[in-house]
């Protein structure tokens, strides 16, 4: 289906939970009230909304959460919604601590690829940004999943005075490794606003400086706005996400569904729809209707540039990663 601006909506991410089991600084605090249980969706109800919206148009799903492994039964939730008619790719956004434990069972599943948040190989500074001693336990299931040929995308946010300087040790991952390293620009959403980022276009100049020029890698390599480079002598590529420089609004092909039902069609905004109500009262024709309405009425651009202009007060672990 086309918004109002003719983009074809055909991606979908799906929190299916609030919860993590880390407590990244510019992500989630250390205390936190927990959504009560009975307001999340089950996976059956996940189940029929992806069903709605593949009739839509929708093809790829993206489940995340929080930290979608931290809830149990999450690889039966991958093997569910990959047999929704209509539904061609279903991936995974973990911080990669439970992947290892997981990864054999997403594979049967028919997990298509997985995206590992990672913003340091130094086991100190993993501590600091995170809260938690786990570095060990996530480079394992990056392992994990590469030896069960699992596609990799390691994602991974600079912030000045905190990892800016560890560009290179993370680029290196795809030297000799067959994943992708993605460099996501800080969104000044939640306590990301309290962050100053490392922008995109600065770290292209310093990788060329260290590697000689990059070269566009035009190949697909997922569902997103990533615009990826292939470095000499690497296995892998490197993908830049620039939310702010590199505005990819024109392309944008998302919308949201938080683990309480609320469907986002922009990130920016506070606009949402909840469909939890129609859905447990089994009205698919009101499901539908609000899927449409918020595809249909899908702003033109996000505002991240002009920080006046953002009107979503809510956190990235409540909204969904």
């Amino acid at each position: 289906m086309k918004d109002g601006f003719g983009r074809e909506i055909d991606y979908m991410r799906i929190s299916i939970t609030d919860r993590c089991n880390l407590r990244c600084r510019y992500c989630m605090p250390e205390e936190i009230s927990w959504v009560p249980m009975e307001e999340i969706l089950t996976f059956e109800e996940i189940e029929v909304v992806v069903k709605e919206a593949a009739t839509l148009g929708i093809k790829k799903i993206k489940v995340t959460g929080g930290e979608p492994l931290a809830r149990i039964g999450c690889p039966t939730l991958v093997g569910m919604l990959k047999k929704v008619p209509g539904i061609e790719k279903v991936t995974l956004t973990t911080n990669g601590v439970f992947l290892s434990k997981y990864a054999e069972q997403l594979k049967e599943k028919g997990l298509d690829a997985v995206n590992i948040s990672l913003d340091t190989l130094d086991e100190k500074r993993f501590e600091e940004i995170t809260g938690r001693d786990e570095l060990k336990a996530v480079l394992d299931g990056i392992e994990t999943a590469l030896e069960l040929q699992i596609p990799v995308k390691i994602n991974s946010v600079l912030q000045k005075g905190q990892n800016e300087k560890e560009w290179q040790a993370l680029a290196e991952l795809a030297h000799h490794k067959k994943l992708d390293v993605r460099f996501i620009e800080m969104m000044p959403i939640g306590y990301g606003k309290k962050f100053e980022p490392v922008y995109n276009e600065e770290l292209l100049k310093k990788m060329e400086e260290k590697y000689g020029e990059l070269k566009p890698d035009t190949r697909v390599h997922g569902n997103g706005p990533a615009i990826y480079y292939s470095v000499p002598g690497f296995e892998g590529s490197i993908g830049f996400i620039s939310a702010i420089h590199g505005k990819f609004c024109k392309s944008c092909n998302r919308i949201r569904m938080t683990s309480t039902g609320d469907i986002k069609a922009c990130l920016c905004f506070d606009e949402s729809l909840s469909i939890k109500e129609a859905l447990r009262a089994g009205d698919m024709e009101e499901v539908n209707h609000l899927l449409v309405l918020a595809i249909s009425n899908k702003p033109v651009s996000h505002q991240f540039e002009q920080k006046e202009m953002i009107t979503e007060q809510r956190e990235m672990a409540s909204i969904g990663g």
